[in-house]
């Protein structure tokens, strides 16, 4: 074992929870009406706490196991069976790339909170996102960082998908779950109502931002010049897209608003994640000016062409700006195009299959949609007994 690599890599581990929790909670909070503010609190820290159970029993023995299998590593690492605090991986003790690894089967889940807040049942974002978490998310995480068929050796040949920190993986997963949810659920009965707190929405993104150093640059797994440039990339991407998305409000609009620019700045560290380990600066700065304007204009589309009510634009920033950074990835020559895009397809198809029969099944079990009242009166209240705010908004 590294001590370096080992040091660094527990501390990027509390970055990447620190994005959830408390940034990602905070983020989406204050994007909502105040009715809702605590719901959406509940079902990130609820999310989490399910989450790191489901990967110690399941989770990371379907993703990171040794079964053999191209689909799936099997069960033999189920709750760390044979792993103690002198095993290895790589140069760092097994342990610790485990809860590298639940960090982000944590935010993956928990991303696709946006696309449902204000009316949603808790039942069911317990049970679905523990089951998503399990049949969605880890089997692709076998696929493509756990030597599946999608890595090097798999069906593309001796060069596999590159995807360093989660465009295919996190973002393209969370974002085309998202809106398969939002189809099923149908729009809000009332869309109109602006963010309650836009200071909480940038303190948010703001501690997504600094998150979002451990995402990346621990996706390096190592403390080395390759976590550098990681960290660095993803930086100039973030800045260059809220800059972006701002000019490009500015521009439509007549004005750039601060929930509009620290948006752009999630659509540039969504578009740079899965690229970070393969481009230098000037790539980035690419990535981030396109990315800014690329998700505005999907947000857009996903809003008012489409009509379709992703609460938060999980799809459009999310869901978009994975999928271009990984097209980017072939476009500047770190991957090849066949691999890029065919491993794309093949995890989109897979996750709407997958999101679709477990959307109905939890539908049957739990519920999907809060009633009538329960949405007009709040989630706060009417879901978890609490209230944020004196005043209804």
């Amino acid at each position: 074992m590294v001590g370096a690599d080992t040091a660094w890599i527990i501390v990027a581990t509390a970055l990447v929870l620190f994005m959830t929790l408390p940034g990602l909670a905070l983020f989406y909070g204050g994007l909502v009406r105040s009715r809702n503010v605590l719901s959406v609190f509940m079902h990130c820290y609820a999310i989490a706490c399910a989450m790191s159970v489901a990967w110690l029993a399941l989770g990371y023995s379907i993703a990171f196991g040794s079964g053999g299998s191209g689909f799936w590593g099997g069960l033999d690492k189920m709750f760390l069976a044979g792993i103690d605090a002198e095993t290895v991986s790589g140069t760092l003790p097994e342990v610790l790339f485990f809860a590298f690894q639940m960090t982000f089967a944590i935010i993956t889940p928990a991303l696709i909170v946006g696309a449902y807040v204000e009316r949603t049942n808790f039942g069911f974002v317990l049970l679905f996102s523990t089951l998503w978490m399990l049949l969605c998310y880890a089997p692709v995480v076998h696929w493509v960082w756990g030597g599946g068929f999608l890595a090097d050796g798999g069906i593309f040949g001796e060069t596999g998908v590159r995807d360093f920190a989660g465009g295919i993986v996190v973002h393209e997963t969370a974002g085309i779950a998202a809106l398969v949810i939002a189809v099923f659920l149908g729009a809000r009965k009332d869309r109109t109502k602006p963010p309650h707190n836009p200071g909480l929405v940038m303190i948010g993104a703001a501690m997504l931002w600094v998150g979002w150093f451990g995402f990346n640059g621990g996706s390096q797994l190592a403390a080395d010049g390759g976590a550098a440039m990681a960290l660095t990339v993803t930086h100039i991407s973030a800045a260059t897209a809220s800059l972006t998305w701002a000019l490009w409000e500015r521009i439509k609009y007549g004005k750039a608003s601060l929930v509009g620019m620290v948006t752009g700045t999630i659509a540039g560290l969504a578009s740079i994640t899965p690229a970070s380990g393969f481009v230098g600066p000037v790539e980035a700065l690419i990535i981030g000016a396109v990315a800014g304007i690329l998700c505005q204009e999907a947000v857009n589309v996903i809003r008012n062409v489409l009509t379709i009510d992703d609460t938060l634009d999980v799809f459009a920033v999310h869901g978009v700006g994975g999928i271009f950074g990984t097209i980017m990835i072939a476009i500047f020559g770190a991957g090849s195009f066949a691999a890029q895009l065919g491993s794309l397809a093949i995890v989109g198809v897979f996750t709407v299959v997958v999101t679709v029969l477990l959307v109905i099944v939890c539908r049957a079990i739990v519920g999907l949609r809060v009633d009538e009242e329960t949405e007009t009166t709040g989630l706060d209240l009417a879901q978890h007994g609490e209230r944020a705010y004196d005043v209804t908004s």
